[in-house]
C-alpha cells in the first residue's frame, strides 16, 4: 500500500498524527536482516542483467562527465570569455540533463552562444537519467538491488573523475585548451546508442506491458483499445493517488543535488584559485573526492539493504556534516583525506536513492517519477555554484603575485554544504519507507519471476498471469465485503 496515499501519511490530521510519531519508530524497529557477502550478491547476476546495468551505468557516467567538462573549466571559460566565474556558473541552470551538443560547445566564440548550445543540450537529453536507471536496476535481483544501486550512481562520480582526468590530459596540453575536452565528449554517446539498440527492453517493462494490455482486455472484451490508451489509464490514476509523494521526492532530490553541486562544481575553482593549487594538483584531489564518492556510494548501498535505506541515509548525513570544516579550511597535504571522506559520505547518501525513489514510486510510473523528480530537484539546485560564486566574490582575499583576482569561495562552501546537509537529514528523516514487509513481497515477486523464466514460461505470459491474478485477488476482496451484507439482509427478513 505504499503508493496509495490515502492509506498513510497525508490526508487527515489522525494520519499525520499516527505518521510523524512513527519516524522514530521506523528507524529503531526496522527489520535487520542478517548481512550478505557483496560478492556472492553480485555473482547472482547473469549475462542479460550485467549488460543491462552496464549500458544504463555507461550512459549515466557519460551524460555527468557532459557536465563537468562546464564545472572543471569555469577558470578557463572565464578568461576566454572575459567573465567572473560567477558569471560563467550561470549555465549550469541550463544543464538540466547533460549530454547534447557536445561538439558545438567547442566551436563557441562568446558566452551568450556556449549557454544557448547547452541549453539545446538539456532539451534533446534531459530524460536521460530515468530510461538509464530503470534499464540499469529493472532486472536485477532482489538482493543485488542496494549495492548496485549505489554503484549505479556513482557513475556520476566516474564521470567526474574521467571529465577531471581528461581535463588535465587535453586543456592545459593542447592548443585549443578547454575546446577540446567538448569535442573529445562528442564520441562516446555514440557508441553507447549503438549498445543500447543491440539489447532488448528490460524484462520488468515486457512483463509490464503484457500485464497491463491483458487487464485493459479483460476489462473490454468487446472494445478496441490501444496500448497507448491503457497506459495512460493506468498512469493518470497513479499520479492521482501519488502527487503528493511526487512532490516530496521532488523537494528531496533538491537537497541532494544541491549537496552533490554545493561540494563539487566550484571545488576546483576553490583549489586553484584561493588554495593555490596547480591545474595538475587540483585534478589528483578531485580525482580522490571522485574516488571517494564512489566507495561511499557503494558501501552504503550496500548497507542499506540491512539497516533500512533511510537510516543509512541519515547516518551519512551526520558524518558528511562534520567533515565540511576539514573539507574547506585545512591547506596541507591532509586536504587529500577530508576531500576522500567528504565526498564518501555524499556518495554514500546518494547510494540508496536509486532503488529507494524506484521503492516509492508506483510501478507503472516508475521511470517517469524517478527522471522527473531528479531533474526537478536538480534544476531546483542548479544555481548552487552561482550563489557559491557570487557570495564568494563578496569576500575577496589578496591577488596572486600576478595579479589575479581571488575570492573566498571555501567560506561560501562550508557554509552552504553545511546548511544542505541538515535540509536532507531532515527531509529524510520525515520522509516515508517501504516497510520490511513490503520490500519482502517484492523480493518474493523477483523469485517467482526467476523461477517461471527458468520454467520457460515467456514473458508475455508473465504479465497476463498476473494480471488474472490480481483480478482475481480484487474479486475475492469484493465477495469479502458483499457476504456480511447477504448476512444482515437474511437476518432482517
Amino acid at each position: 500500500m505504499r503508493n496509495h496515499m490515502r492509506a498513510g501519511w497525508f490526508y487527515s490530521e489522525s494520519q499525520i498524527a499516527r505518521y510523524f510519531p512513527s519516524r522514530i519508530t521506523s528507524l529503531t524497529h526496522f527489520p535487520r536482516l542478517e548481512f550478505k557477502d557483496p560478492y556472492k550478491i553480485l555473482r547472482q547476476l547473469d549475462r542479460h542483467q550485467w549488460n543491462m546495468f552496464a549500458v544504463g551505468f555507461a550512459a549515466w557516467a557519460w551524460d555527468a562527465f557532459d557536465f563537468f567538462t562546464v564545472s572543471l573549466t569555469v577558470t578557463e571559460l572565464a578568461a576566454d570569455f572575459e567573465k567572473l566565474p560567477s558569471e560563467v556558473s550561470w549555465m549550469i541552470a541550463n544543464l538540466v540533463a547533460f549530454i547534447g551538443l557536445e561538439l558545438g560547445s567547442g566551436f563557441c566564440k562568446t558566452l551568450p552562444q556556449f549557454l544557448a548550445v547547452r541549453s539545446l543540450y538539456g532539451i534533446a537529453m534531459g530524460g536521460l537519467l530515468g530510461p538509464a536507471a530503470a534499464t540499469a536496476l529493472e532486472d536485477l535481483p532482489y538482493d543485488a538491488r542496494g549495492i548496485l544501486s549505489g554503484l549505479f550512481q556513482q557513475a556520476y562520480g566516474v564521470g567526474y573523475l574521467l571529465a577531471a582526468v581528461f581535463y588535465r590530459a587535453l586543456v592545459p596540453t593542447t592548443t585549443h585548451g578547454w575546446r577540446s575536452l567538448f569535442w573529445f565528449g562528442a564520441a562516446p554517446p555514440i557508441l553507447i546508442i549503438i549498445w543500447r539498440l543491440c539489447l532488448p527492453e528490460t524484462n520488468h517493462f515486457q512483463v509490464a506491458k503484457a500485464e497491463r494490455e491483458a487487464r485493459e482486455a479483460q476489462l473490454h472484451e468487446h472494445q478496441k483499445g490501444t496500448n497507448l490508451r491503457a497506459f495512460l489509464k493506468v498512469a493518470n490514476a497513479a499520479m492521482r493517488e501519488n502527487w503528493f509523494l511526487f512532490v516530496y521526492m521532488v523537494v528531496l532530490m533538491a537537497g541532494f543535488n544541491s549537496i552533490s553541486h554545493g561540494t563539487q562544481d566550484l571545488y576546483p575553482t576553490f583549489l586553484k584559485n584561493q588554495v593555490g593549487m596547480s591545474p595538475s594538483q587540483a585534478t589528483v584531489v578531485t580525482v580522490v573526492g571522485q574516488l571517494g564518492a564512489i566507495s561511499g556510494g557503494m558501501t552504503v548501498g550496500w548497507l542499506s539493504t540491512f539497516t533500512g535505506r533511510r537510516l543509512a541515509m541519515m547516518v551519512s548525513c551526520v558524518f558528511g556534516g562534520a567533515l565540511v570544516p576539514g573539507y574547506i579550511l585545512l591547506r596541507t597535504d591532509s586536504l587529500i583525506a577530508t576531500t576522500f571522506f567528504e565526498q564518501f559520505f555524499v556518495g554514500g547518501v546518494w547510494g540508496p536513492i536509486p532503488v529507494f525513489l524506484v521503492e516509492l514510486s508506483p510501478p507503472v510510473l516508475r521511470t517517469f517519477i524517478y527522471g522527473l523528480s531528479y531533474q526537478l530537484g536538480n534544476l531546483a539546485s542548479s544555481a548552487s555554484s552561482t550563489i557559491e560564486a557570487t557570495i564568494g566574490e563578496r569576500f575577496p582575499l589578496a591577488p596572486t603575485p600576478k595579479g589575479v583576482k581571488r575570492y573566498d569561495y571555501g567560506k561560501v562552501i562550508g557554509i552552504y554544504a553545511g546548511a544542505v546537509w541538515v535540509y536532507i537529514l531532515l527531509f529524510v528523516f520525515l520522509g516515508p519507507e517501504m516497510t520490511q514487509e513490503e520490500r519482502n513481497e517484492e523480493a518474493a515477486l523477483v523469485v517467482q519471476f526467476e523461477e517461471l523464466r527458468a520454467q520457460g514460461v515467456s514473458l508475455l505470459d508473465i504479465g497476463a498471469g498476473r494480471a488474472k491474478n490480481i483480478d482475481d485477488a480484487f474479486e475475492e476482496k469484493i465477495e469479502e465485503k458483499s457476504q456480511p451484507q447477504q448476512i444482515e439482509e437474511k437476518s432482517s427478513v
